[in-house]
């Protein structure tokens, strides 16, 4: 058998192991069938968790750490990417993201994005001149007030006085100060990865989408919206360019505006912008196979996650694509539309979502001894005369 070449291009299985993690124990799986196999590991992320890995490990670059604010002010170590070009990678989750504080009525009124300005200032501090900032997994509604407010701008109340950080302090925001803005913003290139198309405003921005899930209760949406539209009016006066309504300005509480109109930054879609960064569409050209997956794969998947950015690209080269996945819902069709071939989840039989975390390590290694198995299997029906 000639050898044969498999690209992995895999996502983070959340809560249970790294892209990085789970594409080496799919390699140990498919080595059990063909130890010979030249195997090419891509480490995948759309913006949020993994998306520094992705893209330091596809161009060498490294990790700093640095001490921020965590949403709630308190002070936490966050790290970002840098590479020898100067471009850091930085995702807003790492000092302001949900995963830092707990979701409370009270938490969700008083968490704040200053946490990343501190990762932006540090990275300017290091040298960087190009600035990459994933939008995924926030804690935040603040409208990126706290990321300015780190990096020079002030917010002022009617009397002059600087407003409490969080979304709470939009409802006494009377003016915006950039004259002390960090110069070094005005020579540094920003890049938002993101998938999320939410406006700022609106029945589809940011607090009425994702409000809920960071703590603030469905029935305060109604009393807070005019607090976002205000500080979105106020914003569009100050920069001179309306940004409420851009496609992405609520990502991240908002957080997208206020990047867009402080540091002029422009917004890419998050898999693709990942993909073309790593460079896996030269990779996927020469494969015999693709494996993909994530966490839990449903009906949203088709709507732009990591693993269908890989399959379409996969698909517009004739490869074929497996997902090995963590859960599937039943009706996947719209994923088979667009390049997956087989998708094969890791529960072996029925357990909790604790125990198939619990057993990761001897699960994935045999979805990827299953997955080898069906394509060769493949393989040999279409060398068979009369087998479809």
């Amino acid at each position: 058998m000639d050898s044969l070449n498999v690209v992995l291009a895999v996502d983070s299985f959340k809560g249970s192991a790294s892209s990085a993690h789970v594409e080496e124990l799919i390699a140990k799986g498919i080595r059990r069938v063909c130890p010979d196999c030249s195997i090419s590991s891509y480490p995948i992320a759309d913006g949020g968790e993994g998306t520094v890995e992705a893209i330091i490990a596809a161009l060498d670059g490294r990790e700093i750490r640095a001490t921020v604010q965590n949403p709630l002010g308190e002070k936490i170590e966050a790290s970002y990417g840098l590479t020898a070009d100067g471009t850091a990678i930085i995702e807003m989750a790492a000092a302001s993201g949900i995963t830092l504080i707990e979701q409370t009525p009270e938490n969700a009124l008083s968490a704040s994005t200053w946490g990343v300005g501190d990762l932006i200032r540090d990275a300017l501090n290091h040298g960087a001149r190009r600035i990459l900032v994933g939008l995924g997994g926030s804690a935040t509604s603040d409208g990126g007030v706290g990321m300015a407010k780190a990096l020079g701008a002030r917010f002022l109340d009617a009397s002059g006085e600087p407003i409490p950080c969080g979304l709470i302090g939009l409802k006494t925001l009377a003016s915006i100060d950039c004259s002390g803005l960090d110069p070094r913003i005005a020579n540094t290139e920003f890049v938002l990865i993101t998938d999320v198309t939410n406006p700022l405003n609106g029945s589809d921005g940011a607090l009425y989408t994702y409000g809920p899930q960071k703590g603030i209760e469905p029935s305060q949406l109604a009393e807070l919206e005019p607090w976002m539209e205000a500080y979105a009016n106020l914003l569009e006066e100050v920069v001179g360019r309306e940004i409420s309504d851009l496609p992405g300005a609520g990502a991240a509480g908002g957080l997208g505006a206020a990047l867009v109109a402080f540091c002029h930054a422009r917004i890419e879609r998050g898999i693709e912008f990942v993909l073309d960064a790593i460079g896996l569409s030269e990779a996927v050209a020469g494969a015999d196979l693709v494996i993909t997956g994530e966490g839990r794969m449903d009906a949203q998947s088709a709507n732009g996650k990591a693993p269908v950015g890989v399959a379409r690209r996969a698909k517009e080269r004739g490869v074929p694509v497996v997902a090995i996945v963590g859960s599937r819902a039943e009706d996947l069709d719209g994923i088979y539309d667009e390049g997956i071939g087989l998708v094969i989840p890791l529960a072996l039989e029925p357990m909790t979502l604790d125990e198939c975390i619990a057993r990761t390590a001897m699960l994935v290694p045999l979805a990827g001894e299953s997955a080898m198995r069906a394509f060769l299997l493949g393989r040999e029906c279409q060398k068979t005369p009369g087998v479809i």
